[in-house]
């Protein structure tokens, strides 16, 4: 029996008011504060990305070459994670700027926008944890519960689990599409040719700027120096992006669900499932902006649409909620994340591995009086 399953239907309708308004209030707080972060940390990353490829126009000399790699690593990352994922989150969609908005914005990585949205902020934040409906669950290639069926290829991924982080964005952008839907007739030919068509043109257009534009404006003795250069920016990038994601959801502590989860879900029960289900990481600033406020996952899977430079504000709340309603709220060192995400993948590289969803015992959750929150809102959807 989960969290959700023994809280009384009074406490879960007690724990969506009371995130409800801190998602009400939040939101009628947002202003020109708040668009002004966002803009300065463009205009940053804008500025890191330049210096970088300035610099490695002179990757002949080897500080410039280090600087460079180092800036535009920097640069990679903050669009990544800052950024894009936020952006087309719909977090900056109330400033109503043509450019920062989830409709116009097109990132830095392999992946489409149209894609990954759709598997992202609908299919995985719908589904978030839910074995056999969250496709980011380990995403097909890893298990990572025990109740995923065990495949004697999963004895190798300790191993490939390295590959698949280097290709992170590879991986993800041809993974979005759901190209094996077709051949179980859940996905029109039609469709997947199209989404192929515009993988290959945002491929194209991001190998040749990585691997041809830019290592050719360093010149024939900077060219191949630029090109690693590159290589080594993106693969640090998919690295940290891979790490931050994976300590998301997979370590000890973050519980799984059953499709049986899914069944007349109330909106209490989501927030429950969202928050029981998600990892924070603890850090300085410097480390949540770098990791795009991913290290605050519990607060982005309750209010994905919030500025992520609300979360901080919004943590202490969220945490003393779960207090009040003898919730877990799972958060710790990148470190710890790190180790218990390593063992879990090691061990359930084996079969076995321990129960599954449903039949892992829980600890005791004492039924307490609906807290009345501050502002009571109506009843949403649960993501857009």
């Amino acid at each position: 029996m989960n969290c959700t399953q023994r809280l009384s239907p009074e406490n879960l309708d007690a724990i969506a008011r009371e995130l409800d308004a801190i998602r009400d209030e939040v939101r009628a707080d947002l202003g020109e504060r708040d668009a002004a972060y966002i803009r300065r940390v463009i205009a940053t990353q804008r500025r890191l990305e330049a210096g970088g490829r300035l610099l490695l126009t002179l990757s002949r000399l080897r500080p410039a070459l280090v600087g460079g790699t180092v800036l535009l690593t920097l640069a990679k990352v903050l669009e990544n994670m800052e950024i894009g994922h936020n952006v087309m989150h719909g977090q900056w969609d109330w400033m109503h700027d043509p450019q920062i908005n989830s409709t116009a914005w097109e990132w830095d990585a392999a992946s489409t926008a149209k894609s990954w949205k759709h598997a992202h902020n609908f299919q995985h934040h719908t589904y978030t944890n839910v074995v056999g409906k969250d496709r980011d669950l380990g995403y097909s290639a890893m298990r990572v519960d025990p109740a995923q069926p065990w495949h004697p290829v999963y004895l190798l991924q300790p191993i490939y689990g390295i590959a698949m982080a280097a290709t992170f964005e590879w991986g993800i952008a041809l993974y979005d599409m759901e190209l094996d839907a077709v051949r179980r007739g859940e996905k029109p030919r039609a469709q997947a040719k199209a989404e192929l068509m515009a993988f290959a043109r945002k491929a194209r257009g991001q190998l040749v700027k990585d691997y041809l534009a830019f290592p050719l404006l360093a010149g024939r003795r900077g060219a191949r120096r630029t090109l690693a250069a590159n290589l080594t920016a993106n693969v640090v990038r998919n690295v940290w992006v891979h790490t931050i994601v994976f300590m998301g959801h997979i370590p000890d502590g973050a519980q799984t669900f059953g499709e049986e989860q899914l069944e007349d879900e109330s909106r209490g029960a989501w927030y429950v499932r969202q928050m029981v289900g998600s990892c924070n990481l603890d850090g300085s600033p410097l480390f949540h902006l770098m990791s795009g406020n991913l290290s605050f996952q519990i607060e982005h899977h309750l209010f994905p649409d919030l500025p992520s430079s609300r979360y901080a504000q919004i943590a202490p709340r969220v945490r003393a909620v779960c207090e009040r309603h003898g919730l877990p709220y799972n958060t710790g060192p990148l470190g710890r994340q790190y180790r218990s995400v390593a063992r879990k993948i090691l061990r359930l590289a084996f079969p076995g591995g321990g129960p599954g969803p449903a039949a892992r015992p829980q600890p005791p959750v004492q039924a307490t009086p609906p807290v009345e929150a501050r502002r009571e809102s109506g009843r949403r959807p649960l993501v857009a």
